[in-house]
């Protein structure tokens, strides 16, 4: 633990009234790692229990094993170690047996001078101490250690496994009942449990969209996406790399024995009175698996338009196309830009009372009140485009596509808009007019492009900047030009650049919102797609008849303050380049 979190232990046992050990319990409430009304709940806990307070805190995940070994220890005036400073090998102690070792959950440390460092779980016991200075004839100087570590540390060294020739890490297939039931046993270990537990509580504080578990040789790395950015986490050590991934695929009903191939599963938790879904996917690497479990909150999906970071004149062309009888409406971006958030804030405004809604998804992240939603099961042949056919017999009025992800799901797509449905769907390009040539490539003739395509909405995420911590500049006259922004702001009006600071964790950005660049054929654009225009031929007519990119819509939101021309540059890098 950091020199900062010990010095808070101190200042807090310091701070009491002298005279009298401080109470655990107010040292963890001065030192800020538990509430006092928490506190009072884990004492109420405790009257029921009949366990120690710190046991209490732990079981109830008020607190956490390390922060808890870390003020008792300072309120018992000991040592805290670490297993990984555990000496390789325990010293030889005559007297010292290794059934009371194991019993009371002592380990030696080292032996100098008559005096015994011994590492202990329960230091504060006079009975233990007695009794090993009682077999052994030494002083002993008790350390507070983890009790898993001083099991995992008494466990007999298993004997090197002779080098087979690599063809399975399972040799012959005889001992992977065994293999299966040993990780099991790992990811049921009580620390491992309440490691993973910790790992998938911080998304909620650090409002992350993402956890990435990345094994390498120093050990797991732990990597959160927050806004968009990759930030680092915790580095669990290599003894416990494999038991954390194993609990994780446990909870996700994945297949433990399984590590040379991708799974995909779904974690269903509470955490802090939230509920959240984790999408799960694991992929073999060289050094284990990598396994990323992706974060569905449903408290903080943001179903309406209006929010969403729309321009009014967007917007209001949007809310056009929606309210079309049929035909195509997409959405395109890359992954993790939001398109099939929007495409339920678009269905949300849809009365699903007086319209059939049907949607094909992969998966269904959020399910929607009145809305019939299917689940794609590639494994029992249930593809977009199998559902599609079925549901065409369901007489619905509106279908949502998950993705047109091939040529197949494309045409039936643009069926179902040319027999009176509205369609809506996501594609993976880069621009609102890509998706045009993209439909081509996936076999879509021109002519059935422009009779179903209404329009395109391409949209990407950009942070926000922290309303604590901004800071007012005016950018000059060469950037406003060289950027663009020129067009957009006033001469001397200022924009804001991120600074950081404690209430968004020194990255100056809290949240983010959507930039929009909307496609809409119209009677020109049509002409233009039949006579074989590409698509960069097709954004510049877009955009002499007034569409506004995304690089252009990022600007009009830096202009208002929202985010900054940094942001804007790295969201749509492609289009500067382009």
């Amino acid at each position: 633990m950091s020199t900062s979190t010990i010095d808070d232990f101190s200042d807090a046992a310091l701070t009491l009234e002298s005279g009298r050990r401080p109470l655990l319990g107010e040292m963890l409430v001065q030192a800020g790692k538990l509430s006092p009304r928490d506190l009072e709940r884990a004492l109420q806990a405790q009257q029921e229990m009949g366990s120690l307070i710190g046991q209490v805190l732990v079981q109830l995940g008020l607190v956490s094993e390390p922060d808890l070994m870390q003020a008792l220890a300072t309120q018992l005036q000991i040592p805290y170690i670490l297993g990984a400073d555990f000496p390789v090998e325990a010293v030889s102690v005559p007297g010292l047996m290794p059934e009371f070792q194991h019993s009371q959950h002592v380990f030696p440390l080292r032996l100098q001078d008559g005096v015994l460092d011994v590492a202990m779980a329960s230091p504060q016991d006079p009975y233990v101490i007695k009794a090993l200075q009682m077999s052994t004839g030494l002083q002993i100087r008790p350390h507070l250690a983890l009790q898993a570590d001083i099991e995992k540390a008494l466990q007999e060294p298993e004997p090197e496994a002779e080098e087979d020739d690599g063809d399975d890490m399972f040799g012959d297939g005889s001992d992977v009942g065994d293999f299966v039931e040993h990780l099991k046993d790992l990811a049921s270990e009580a620390p491992v449990i309440r490691l993973v537990n910790s790992i998938i509580g911080k998304v909620t504080d650090l409002r992350a969209s993402d956890i990435h578990l990345e094994p390498f040789d120093d050990g797991l790395h732990v990597r959160y996406r927050v806004d968009g950015v990759i930030h680092p986490g915790e580095l669990v050590p290599p003894r416990l790399s494999a038991a954390v991934g194993s609990r994780v695929k446990l909870m996700a009903h994945l297949d433990i024995a399984e590590r040379r191939l991708p799974q995909d599963g779904r974690i269903k938790t509470r955490v802090k009175g939230r509920e959240l879904d984790l999408r799960v996917s694991t992929v073999p690497t060289v050094h284990g698996e990598s396994i990323v479990m992706r974060v569905l909150d449903r408290a903080s999906v943001r179903l309406q338009l209006e929010t969403m970071g729309f321009a009014k004149d967007t917007l209001s062309k949007f809310n056009d196309l929606l309210g079309r009888p049929h035909g195509i409406l997409l959405v395109t971006g890359p992954t993790g830009s939001g398109k099939t958030t929007t495409l339920y804030a678009a269905l949300s405004k849809i009365d699903a009372l007086e319209n059939k809604i049907i949607t094909v998804e992969d998966p269904v992240e959020y399910q929607l009140e009145g809305i019939n939603q299917i689940q794609v099961h590639a494994q029992i042949n249930l593809t977009f485009a199998n559902a599609l056919r079925s549901i065409l017999r369901q007489d619905p009025d509106i279908i949502m596509i998950g993705e047109m992800r091939d040529g197949e799901t494309a045409q039936i797509a643009v069926q179902s808009a040319l027999t009176g449905h509205l369609v809506l769907s996501t594609l993976h390009t880069n621009t609102a007019a890509g998706a045009i040539t993209r439909m081509q490539d996936m076999g879509v003739e021109s002519y059935l492009i422009t009779s179903s395509v209404n329009g395109v909405l391409a949209q990407r995420l950009v942070r926000t900047l922290c309303g604590n911590c901004k800071e007012a500049f005016e950018p000059g006259e060469e950037v406003r030009k060289r950027s663009g922004l020129a067009r957009f702001s006033e001469v001397g009006q200022v924009i804001y650049r991120a600074v950081g600071c404690n209430a968004c964790r020194q990255t100056g950005y809290k949240g983010r919102t959507g930039i929009h660049e909307l496609f809409v054929l119209d009677e020109p654009m049509r002409n233009a797609i039949n006579a074989g225009k590409d698509s960069n031929e097709l954004f510049n007519l877009a955009a002499k008849s007034g569409m506004l990119s995304l690089h252009e819509d990022g600007l009009r939101k830096v202009a208002a303050g929202m985010t900054t021309l940094d942001e804007v540059a790295r969201v749509t890098q492609d289009q500067i380049d382009g």
